[in-house]
């Protein structure tokens, strides 16, 4: 009964990490490719501003909710894998690179939160002046305009350290697969 309890939370926490992966990526993407060249077509810079600042608040809850969801996904994962002796070395060494990735969007993401927040909180309604949604506009300030290049680069950072979490996870998911799938081959040559 233990087994199956234990089982059932690892299970639900790798479904919560990678939920929580996948919309801290899909949510970084969509800003890239999607709405902050679209807000070129917005006339006003202020007004700009005001929309993606409205859009990354609003966003920032399920940001949030999916940050927390991978950490809780992850614990429970390591959680699973308390006893080292049954990991081969290369999922140890795929484990370590998966704690450093988890660590890098947990830093990242709550530092491009902070960031995210103050540079809203520059102008009234967060109508910092802006070109697009990723850079700032020729009236904006050079506080602001540092600020969302500090901004920019930390969510790129955060996207580049939750792609690559996303390749250590299929690693580990390979080598699992690779591993187990040799185990059983030497079964039936036993037989």
């Amino acid at each position: 009964m233990v087994s199956f309890e234990r089982d059932t939370i690892v299970t639900a926490g790798r479904a919560a990490e990678v939920i929580g992966l996948a919309a801290i990526i899909g949510g970084n993407l969509f800003a890239r490719a999607g709405m902050h060249p679209a807000l070129r077509e917005v006339s006003d810079p202020a007004e700009r501003g005001k929309v993606v600042n409205a859009a990354w608040r609003r966003y920032g809850t399920i940001e949030s909710l999916s940050l927390a969801a991978l950490i809780t996904g992850w614990a429970s994962s390591r959680l699973g894998e308390a006893d080292c002796r049954s990991l081969s070395e290369r999922q140890r060494r795929l484990g370590m690179a998966k704690d450093a990735a988890v660590a890098a969007v947990a830093l990242t993401g709550v530092a491009a939160a902070i960031q995210g927040i103050r540079f809203s909180g520059m102008e009234p309604e967060g109508a910092v002046p802006l070109e697009d949604g990723s850079k700032a506009g020729s009236s904006a300030s050079l506080g602001e305009s540092r600020a969302k290049q500090r901004l920019n680069l930390l969510g790129a950072v955060n996207l580049a350290s939750a792609l690559t979490l996303a390749g250590v996870n299929a690693a580990l998911g390979q080598a699992k697969a690779t591993e187990d799938a040799g185990r059983r081959r030497c079964r039936c040559c036993l037989r």
